[in-house]
């Protein structure tokens, strides 16, 4: 059927968009703006993730977007992963937003360059159930500029 033979054109654009962003692997993604994109030490960004398949592998993204202020070539993390069960995991991550010699990595062609690091590879989560991933700045100062939004995915 054309454009022309009764598929209305809004239609037509909408099943375009919506069969090009089809991402089958993606279990879970979400990104959270960092208030005026200045992340102080007290504040935790959180994600809430409902693993309902625990024998299958999954791979776990760590998503950030800076803008050209951020002060810094790297960026520390404090991660605590709380289990359906309540135990609690902790982690530290370093992130490297920069090269030696300056320039951003990442994609992006605008003032704000994002990056996708992972976190976890073929990670079988070992109950069902809520998981908790709390996020927070180790970068030893009280606010942190420059940071936009952090986001976190699972892909089979």
């Amino acid at each position: 059927m054309f454009i022309g033979q009764g598929l209305k054109p809004g239609l037509f654009i909408f099943l375009l968009i919506f069969l090009a962003s089809c991402d089958p692997d993606r279990v879970y993604e979400k990104n959270q703006p960092i208030p005026d994109q200045t992340w102080k030490s007290a504040e935790k960004v959180e994600f809430r993730v409902e693993i309902a398949d625990n024998t299958i592998p999954y791979n776990v993204y760590l998503q950030l977007r800076n803008g050209m202020d951020y002060p810094y070539s790297n960026l520390y993390l404090f991660l605590k992963t709380t289990f359906p069960d309540g135990k609690i995991s902790k982690d530290t991550i370093e992130c490297i937003l920069a090269d030696y010699d300056g320039r951003w990595l990442g994609s992006g062609t605008g003032s704000v360059k994002f990056m996708r690091f992972q976190l976890k590879k073929g990670v079988r989560f070992p109950l069902k159930g809520l998981y908790q991933f709390e996020f927070e700045q180790a970068m030893r100062v009280n606010s942190l500029k420059g940071i936009t939004d952090i986001g976190l995915r699972l892909e089979r």
